[in-house]
């Protein structure tokens, strides 16, 4: 099936397809502050610049949308069109994704990622999560 969209507006739509800021990245960054925690945003010094870094637990968090990092869930639909070009970049995503992950465990960073799908239930489990790996709550 062909892209309906011509390349200009296509390109027009992905220009605006954020990649900080999102609506799940704002939800689990207002639960944390609610709980106590403390963190600092997008640390460029760290592999993968992560969402996230609770740098008290030695813990980052990534807050990963399915598509885009091919959780394997219902939201990661491949596209009909462009197939090649999709299922290319988004095997380099998992392909940083790993290789990320392996930087910070080198570093002795944890990481937590936090699925889009994950939130759909609600953000207690979340919670819970990493409440389990910081050790407890944030008001230490």
């Amino acid at each position: 099936m062909p892209d309906s969209v011509d390349e200009r507006t296509r390109s027009d739509i992905m220009r605006r397809v954020k990649s900080s800021g999102t609506k799940p990245e704002m939800q689990v960054r207002r639960a944390l502050h609610a709980a106590g925690y403390r963190y600092r945003l997008h640390r460029r010094d760290l592999p993968g610049s992560p969402d996230l870094v609770l740098a008290r637990y030695r813990l980052v968090v990534f807050v990963h949308g399915c598509f885009w990092h091919w959780h394997g869930c219902k939201r990661s639909r491949m596209p009909g069109a462009n197939r090649d070009y999709w299922e290319a970049k988004l095997a380099r995503n998992v392909a940083r994704d790993q290789r990320v992950g392996t930087e910070l465990d080198a570093l002795g960073w944890e990481q937590l990622v936090i699925w889009e799908c994950e939130l759909e239930q609600g953000i207690i489990a979340v919670m819970a999560r990493l409440r389990a790996m910081s050790g407890g709550d944030g008001n230490r």
